[in-house]
């Protein structure tokens, strides 16, 4: 099950990264969530977000400049495609998981300036210290405290901000 995170199928490959993060140890870190660092590390310096989170509009006035980068943009993004022009410009970048779904991370971390602060974020993020070899400082995402809770909730149908049962968490190296 773990080998459909390398299908070229949206959903295989969400399956498979599910799979994945299923097998993971519970660890350890701060219980915070990826809004609370970006504003932490971005005050006063330029920063990238890859993927629309809710979060962006409330962001924009405390960090020094935001991009938002995204394969569909909403007013005020920018395209995917100007991630050439603006990951080399950004002090922190921070990654949506749904990178791994859709198999982009590999070229944007290679448009990252190394001395960059990278997060991975987003429900999918693998909370596993082997993505610190591959330059992230931080991983934020979600672990389960309630596992009947949860697939109760999914099993209703839920959104991800209407399940209970989980815990931000935020681990960096």
């Amino acid at each position: 099950m773990t080998g459909l995170a390398h299908s070229n199928s949206t959903l295989e490959a969400s399956l498979g990264l599910a799979a994945v993060n299923s097998l993971l140890d519970p660890v350890a870190g701060e219980q915070i969530n990826a809004e609370e660092l970006i504003v932490r590390r971005g005050a006063g310096r330029g920063v990238a977000v890859i993927g629309h989170f809710p979060f962006v509009s409330r962001i924009r006035e405390q960090v020094g400049e935001l991009w938002v980068l995204e394969k569909r943009p909403r007013p005020g993004d920018l395209s995917a495609e100007q991630a050439d022009d603006i990951l080399p410009r950004a002090d922190v970048i921070a990654i949506s998981a749904t990178t791994l779904i859709n198999h982009t991370l590999e070229g944007i971390l290679k448009r990252c300036r190394l001395d960059s602060f990278r997060i991975m974020l987003g429900a999918t993020t693998p909370l596993s210290e082997v993505l610190f070899e591959h330059g992230f400082q931080a991983l934020c995402g979600v672990q389960v405290d309630d596992a009947d809770r949860v697939v109760r909730f999914v099993g209703q149908g839920a959104t991800f901000r209407q399940i209970k049962g989980l815990r931000r968490i935020c681990i960096q190296r």
